[in-house]
C-alpha cells in the first residue's frame, strides 16, 4: 500500500471480493480471493461460505480436511462475520485473523463484511486483504507497520478529501455484475460505511482496490524510462524493481482479467458512442445491430414488441405467448442472403413458453446457451412452420439479451456465434446485458420521439381543416409548414366556411406562441369562427365577438386573424383585419400584385378596440393570397423584404393553384432563420356569370308555390338540366311552401345558381330555423325537410340579417 502521511490520503491494497448468497453459498470468488486464500474459483463458487472463509471464526480447531491447517482469530470480531453468514448480521463488521494456508507459512488477513438487502440473491459482501503486505513511508525503520497498529474499520467516504472520487471508484471493488445490482450494492456500502484502515487508532485511510496489475499508462511510462536508462547506460529507476517481472505479469491470470475487463469497458464505451446518433427508430435499430457484429457476435437479430414498431404508447403488462414480436433487423457475417429467406426482416410472430426467448422477455434477464444442441435446435426450429432454421443455429453459442426501458421489455436481441468461435461466457452475459440496457434506453428515446411526433402530427392534422379545392365561383389551395422538427404543433390555421348566397368565408389566423397550448387555443378560436360565420355575421362584427370570447377564455389568449367574405355573384370581398399581415391581391387583368390597404386593427384578445371592414371589388380570375407572418418574417430582417418577396412570387404565372402555392413557398422558405410555422391560403376568384344565376320574388300566397315549381322547371330546361327538374321541383315546392307559411311581411326570394353544382336558395324574413322532424303516417306536417334530406346532395339552413336562408344542392349530371 502506498499513502501519504496526511489523514485521508488514499490507500491502495490488493482486495479479495467474495459474495455470499441467501443460502450461505459463495456466489462470487474474485481473482484476488484466489490469490489470497489459494482456492480456485471453480472450487469456491457454490460451496458453503463458512467452509472457505478463514476469517469467519467457524474453524476453531485444526482440521486437515479443510484447506487451512490452522486458524486463530482475535480482536473479538471473527464471530460477527460467522453470524452474518447465517443471515443474522444487520450491520457491517470488520476484523483480523491469522491463519496458515496452503503454500503460505503465515497469513494475516484483514476483512470487512457488509449485509446486503434488495431483490437480488446477494446476502453478504466480504472484502479481505493481506495485512502483511502493508507498507508505510513514515513507519518503522524497515518500512513495515507493526501488526497491532493496523486494523480494519468503517467511515463515511465524505470524511476524506476527494470523496467524489472515492464514490466513483467504489464500483471497481464490486464483482462483475449487472449495472442495477452493482449500483444497489455500492449504495448500501456507501450508506453502511466506506472500508478504511486505522493506524494506531488515530489515522484513517480509505481503501481503494489495487488488482496487482500496473495500469497500462504506468507500465508504458516505466518501460520507456527503463529503455531510456538502458540505452544511456544509466542504472534502472529506483521504483522499477517492483515491475522487473513485467513480462511474466503480462501472461498472468490477473493481467488477463484486468485486460479483459478493460477491453469490455472500451467496447461498451465505443458502442455507446456509435448508437443513439439519431432519434429515428429504424436507424437506431440498425446502429445497434452493426455495433455488435462482428466484434461481439457473428449474428444479431433484433425483435421489438408490436406497440413499439407501430409507434403507439408504452407497452403495458408482461409479455405472454400471444405477444407479437416483429423482427426488425438481422445483421450477420455469413454469406449474403443466407438469412434473408429463412428469417426475413418484417416478420411478426409469438414465441412459445418453453423457448429461451420467452424466458428472456418475461424475466427481463439475459439467457445464455453455451452451445445449441441438436435437440434445442429442433425445438427452436419447430416454431418456424415453413422454414428449417436448424442449419443456421445448431452448434452455435447463443445469448439472448432483453431491450428494456423503465423495467418494461421493449424487445430482445438474439446473438449467435459461429461454432468455431469461443462460446459466450458469464462475462459476455454481463457485457451483453449492459449493452442491451444502453441500447434499450436509446431505443426508448427514439420510440418516445417517434410517438410524440406521431401524436403532434395527428393533433395538427385534426385541427387543420381539409378544405375542398372548389368553392362557389372559385378554387382554393392551402399549405401548412411546421416551424421546426421538434415543434410539429403550432397555432397557425386557415379555414373556409360556406355561407348563404353562394358566398364563402376565408379565414387565416395565428395564435401567439408555439406548442400544445397554442394549438389548443387555436382549436377553440377556429371553432368559434366557424360557429359565428354560420350566423352570417359581418366581418367586423365577427372579429368583435371573437375578441370578446378570447378575453373570457383567459388573459393569455392573443391571436391575429384575417377574415374575408367572397361574394362571387357580386364580385366583392368584404375583409376585416385583427392585427394580421395584409393579404395580397393578384389582378388577372395585368398580373399586378398588391398588398391590400386595410385597417390593421388590434390582435384578438386585446379588448376594447374597434374593427373595420373594407369592401374590395374583384374581377374574374383575380387571386387572393392570405398567409401568416411565419412565411414572410425572418429574424434579423425587415418584414417589408418578406412582403415584397410575397407579392413578387404571388404574381408569378403558374399552371395551377397548387403550383402557385409551391412557387410562393420556394421563394420564401429557402431563406434561413425561419422558426415559426406557416399557414398559406390562396383563392382564385373566378366569379359566377349573371347568366348562371336566376332570381325570383314569390308573393306570400299559397298559389305562388305552383308558380315557383314552374319557374324552376323552365329555368332548368333552358340550362339543359332537364334530368334535375323532378327532384328540384319537389324540393322547391316544400321549401317555398314553408317560407310562404312562416314569412311575416317580406316576399320570399327564390334563387338558382349554376356552378359545379346546382344550388337552390329560399330566403324569407322568419328568423326561426326549421328542424328535421320524425313524421308519422298520419302527421300533417314534418315531411318537407325529410324529402329535401333524402333527395339533395347537401342541404342546410342559416340565419341572415333579415331572416333565414334554406338551401340545397344537386349534383350536375
Amino acid at each position: 500500500m502506498d499513502h501519504g502521511t496526511e489523514l485521508g490520503a488514499a490507500g491502495r491494497i490488493p482486495l479479495a471480493v467474495i459474495v455470499v448468497d441467501r443460502d450461505g453459498l459463495v456466489s462470487h470468488w474474485s481473482q484476488g480471493a484466489r490469490r489470497l486464500f489459494g482456492a480456485a474459483k471453480e472450487e469456491a463458487v457454490g460451496r458453503v461460505a463458512v467452509d472457505l472463509l478463514p476469517v469467519s471464526g467457524a474453524l476453531h480447531e485444526e482440521d486437515e480436511t479443510q484447506p487451512y491447517a490452522a486458524y486463530a482469530a482475535y480482536d473479538g470480531l471473527g464471530p460477527d462475520l460467522e453470524s452474518s453468514l447465517d443471515g443474522r448480521l444487520s450491520y457491517p463488521a470488520a476484523g483480523r485473523a491469522r491463519l496458515s494456508a496452503p503454500h503460505r507459512d503465515r497469513l494475516d488477513v484483514l476483512w470487512w463484511a457488509y449485509p446486503l438487502v434488495g431483490p437480488g440473491r446477494e446476502r453478504l459482501l466480504v472484502l479481505a486483504a493481506d495485512a502483511g503486505g502493508l507498507r508505510r513511508a513514515d513507519a518503522d525503520t524497515d518500512g513495515s507497520v507493526p501488526a497491532e497498529r493496523v486494523a480494519p474499520g468503517f467511515a463515511l467516504h465524505t470524511d476524506f478529501p476527494g470523496a467524489e472520487e472515492l464514490a466513483r471508484r467504489l464500483p471497481e471493488i464490486m464483482p462483475g455484475m449487472s449495472v442495477d445490482d452493482s449500483a444497489r450494492i455500492v449504495a448500501q456500502v456507501l450508506e453502511l460505511g466506506y472500508p478504511v484502515l486505522e493506524f494506531s487508532q488515530n489515522d484513517r485511510v480509505p481503501v481503494t482496490p489495487d488488482w496487482g496489475v500496473p495500469r497500462r499508462a504506468e507500465r508504458k511510462a516505466r518501460r520507456e524510462r527503463a529503455a531510456g536508462a538502458a540505452a544511456s547506460g544509466e542504472p534502472l529507476p529506483e521504483d522499477f524493481g517492483d515491475f522487473e517481472d513485467f513480462d511474466d505479469l503480462k501472461d498472468d491470470g490477473e493481467d488477463l482479467e484486468y485486460a479483459a475487463v478493460r477491453e469490455r469497458l472500451e467496447f461498451l464505451n465505443e458502442v455507446s458512442g456509435r448508437i443513439g446518433s439519431s432519434l429515428d427508430l429504424s436507424r437506431t435499430i440498425i446502429e445497434v445491430s452493426k455495433a455488435v457484429v462482428p466484434r461481439f457476435t457473428d449474428v444479431a437479430g433484433t425483435y421489438l414488441r408490436e406497440q413499439v414498431v407501430a409507434g403507439e404508447g408504452f407497452p403495458e403488462g408482461v409479455p405472454d405467448t400471444t405477444t407479437m414480436w416483429h423482427r426488425v433487423a438481422v445483421e450477420h457475417t455469413d454469406e449474403p442472403g443466407r438469412w434473408d429467406d429463412v428469417v426475413p426482416v418484417g416478420e411478426a410472430m409469438p414465441f412459445p413458453a418453453h423457448t429461451p426467448f420467452f424466458q428472456c422477455m418475461t424475466t427481463g434477464e439475459p439467457v445464455l446457451v453455451p452451445r445449441i444442441s441438436e435437440q434445442m435446435g429442433h425445438a427452436i426450429a419447430a416454431q418456424f412452420e415453413k422454414r428449417d432454421i436448424r442449419p443456421l443455429i445448431t452448434h452455435r453459442s447463443m445469448l439472448v439479451v432483453p431491450l428494456k426501458a423503465r423495467d418494461v421489455v421493449l424487445g430482445f436481441m438474439i446473438l449467435l456465434r459461429h461454432p468455431e468461435r469461443v462460446e459466450f461466457n458469464d462475462m459476455d452475459r454481463v457485457t451483453g446485458a449492459e449493452l442491451a440496457a444502453r441500447a434499450g434506453l436509446v431505443l426508448d428515446n427514439a420510440r418516445m420521439y417517434t410517438y410524440q411526433e406521431s401524436v403532434a402530427e395527428t393533433l395538427q392534422d385534426s385541427m387543420l381543416p381539409h378544405i375542398a379545392p372548389r368553392m362557389p365561383g372559385g378554387d382554393i389551395a392551402t399549405r401548412y409548414l411546421p416551424g421546426t422538427l421538434l415543434g410539429r404543433v403550432g397555432g397557425d390555421w386557415f379555414d373556409s366556411v360556406k355561407l348563404p348566397g353562394s358566398r364563402t368565408a376565408l379565414v387565416v389566423g395565428d395564435v401567439m406562441g408555439h406548442g400544445l397550448n397554442s394549438a389548443a387555443m387555436m382549436g377553440q378560436l377556429r371553432t368559434a369562427v366557424q360557429t359565428m360565420a354560420a350566423l352570417d355575421l359581418p366581418p367586423a362584427q365577427l372579429l368583435r365577438n371573437l375578441d370578446d370570447l378570447a378575453q373570457r377564455l383567459g388573459e393569455h389568449y392573443l391571436a391575429t386573424c384575417l377574415y374575408a367574405v367572397y361574394d362571387p355573384i357580386a364580385s366583392e370581398l368584404h375583409i376585416a383585419n385583427a392585427g394580421h399581415i395584409p393579404p395580397v391581391l393578384v389582378r388577372a387583368e395585368d398580373g399586378r400584385s398588391d398588398l391590400l390597404d386595410l385597417p390593421t386593427g388590434a390582435p384578438i384578445g386585446v379588448g376594447g378596440v374597434p374593427f373595420e371592414s373594407v369592401l374590395v371589388r374583384v374581377s374574374p380570375g383575380d387571386r387572393l393570397v392570405m398567409c401568416t407572418d411565419g412565411l414572410v418574417e425572418v429574424r434579423g430582417e425587415d418584414i417589408g423584404v418578406g412582403l415584397a418577396t410575397l407579392c413578387e412570387s404571388a404574381a408569378h404565372p403558374a399552371a395551377s393553384m397548387d403550383d402557385a402555392c409551391d412557387t410562393i413557398i420556394r421563394a420564401l422558405n429557402t431563406r434561413g432563420g425561419r422558426k415559426d410555422d406557416v399557414a398559406l391560403l390562396m383563392a382564385r376568384l373566378s366569379g359566377i356569370a349573371p347568366e348562371d344565376v336566376a332570381t325570383w320574388r314569390i308573393a306570400l300566397e299559397p298559389i305562388e308555390v305552383a308558380r315557383a315549381r314552374a319557374l324552376v322547371r323552365e329555368q332548368l330546361d333552358e340550362w339543359g338540366l332537364d334530368s334535375l327538374a323532378d327532384p328540384a321541383e319537389s324540393m322547391v315546392s316544400e321549401l317555398v311552401t314553408n317560407a310562404v307559411r312562416h314569412s311575416r311581411s317580406r316576399q320570399v326570394e327564390l334563387r338558382l345558381v349554376r356552378g359545379d353544382t346546382l344550388l337552390c336558395e329560399v330566403d324569407d324574413d322568419d328568423h326561426t330555423l326549421p328542424t328535421l322532424l320524425s313524421a308519422g303516417p298520419t302527421d300533417e306536417f314534418g315531411r318537407g325537410l325529410r324529402v329535401v334530406s333524402r333527395l339533395a346532395r347537401e342541404w342546410g339552413t342559416s340565419r341572415t340579417a333579415s331572416g333565414k336562408t334554406v338551401w340545397f344542392e344537386l349534383t350536375l349530371s
